[in-house]
């Protein structure tokens, strides 16, 4: 890119005073650490002006925190990261979403374990907006991606004061505290896209909402056979560092390569569900090694049993207790299909849910509803 390039037919603007700007914005801590869009009240009403609801509704509330995001709020905030106007039915999907789901409220997103949430769209919009599903999904590159993904992350900074070394305690984080908004490849996929799951018409438009910890990724590009590939996920979904209560979830993210893997075999979504339930199992002296062969009486997180405050966990009531489940119950596997179809690598996305999950497990809703 040349100097040329970056002047040429732009308007005069003075630079000084832009900085000016952006460094009062930093210095009312309004930002994610990066540069942020300056709102004006013009810019604030193209963004109202795409969705019909009062600006005053509330759309997210923290009762502990005693603060709650407006349209308004939320709008702003959309502004900040960068946003086009016509991103902002998305966000208050988003939000919405993010308010069915139970964890955040009780102030997950303050843990010292780092969580962070990550947004999963499907419907027509992915096309009207232009939202990566194919290629690079958890990089960046992608201006809808990167945006409304960082709208939720200023909107926790800017209205619940989710601010580093203050209310949010994570003591490493994840690189999704930036952005986290991923669209799935649905014309790629061989089975139903995820929001039909939750009753939804392929041609609704839906954001689901997760509370993630990490991203692990899944070279496995050996093998045509799907026990084998399916083996590969279990091994990283009983990892014991991930086993911190007495289940674990997970959202698997398949590359099409993958996904065609199971389904020329003939598995579908819940087959694939059903044989990682059942192969997830971790040995009782495993879990010893780890020093998580019980649970806290007061918390339920994996502990010694040789800890003063341990009780056992449920497996070992069981006929195999020295066989030990890690997820309650096969629908604590989400399966979609994102990304390139140009190698074998997929994801496990670390989620949190209810375990025992309920029927739907997941936070969703339907955009522009």
């Amino acid at each position: 890119m040349s100097t040329t390039a970056l002047t040429e037919d732009r308007p005069t603007i003075a630079a000084e005073e832009v900085r000016d700007v952006l460094e009062y914005y930093y210095d009312k801590e309004w930002t994610d650490g990066l540069p942020v869009v300056p709102v004006t009240q013009t810019l604030l009403d193209e963004f109202l002006a795409t969705v019909d609801r009062d600006p005053e509704d509330i759309l997210f509330t923290v009762r502990h925190l005693n603060r709650s995001i407006t349209v308004r709020l939320a709008a702003i905030n959309a502004a900040l990261a960068g946003c086009k106007a016509e991103y902002f039915p998305v966000v208050v999907a988003a939000w919405e979403a993010i308010a069915k789901e139970p964890h955040p409220a009780r102030g997950i997103w303050q843990s010292t374990t780092g969580t962070a949430p990550l947004l999963v769209v499907n419907g027509p919009i992915r096309e009207r907006i232009a939202l990566n599903s194919r290629g690079n999904i958890f990089g960046s590159g992608f201006r809808a991606n990167a945006t409304i993904g960082r709208a939720i992350r200023l909107g926790c900074i800017n209205v619940f004061g989710l601010h580093p070394h203050k209310l949010d305690q994570a003591t490493q984080a994840t690189p999704a505290k930036y952005s986290a908004c991923i669209a799935e490849n649905e014309e790629q996929s061989p089975w139903e896209p995820l929001h039909t799951e939750y009753g939804f018409a392929a041609t609704d438009d839906v954001v689901t909402a997760y509370v993630i910890r990490s991203v692990m990724h899944i070279e496995a590009r050996h093998t045509q056979h799907p026990e084998q590939l399916a083996n590969d996920f279990v091994d990283t979904i009983v990892r014991t560092g991930a086993l911190i209560h007495e289940y674990t979830s997970a959202l698997l993210v398949l590359t099409p390569e993958h996904a065609d893997v199971f389904a020329r075999a003939g598995w579908s979504k819940d087959d694939l569900r059903r044989y990682i339930f059942d192969h997830a199992v971790l040995r009782r002296d495993e879990l010893v090694a780890a020093g998580k062969d019980a649970l806290s009486r007061k918390t339920r997180w994996r502990l010694s049993s040789e800890h003063p405050d341990s009780m056992p966990d449920t497996a070992s009531a069981s006929d195999t207790p020295d066989e030990v489940r890690v997820l309650s119950h096969p629908s604590s596997i989400q399966v979609m299909v994102a990304g390139a179809d140009n190698a074998g690598v997929s994801a496990v996305v670390e989620i949190f849910t209810l375990n025992p999950p309920r029927e739907n497990p997941f936070s969703y809703s339907k955009i522009g509803a």
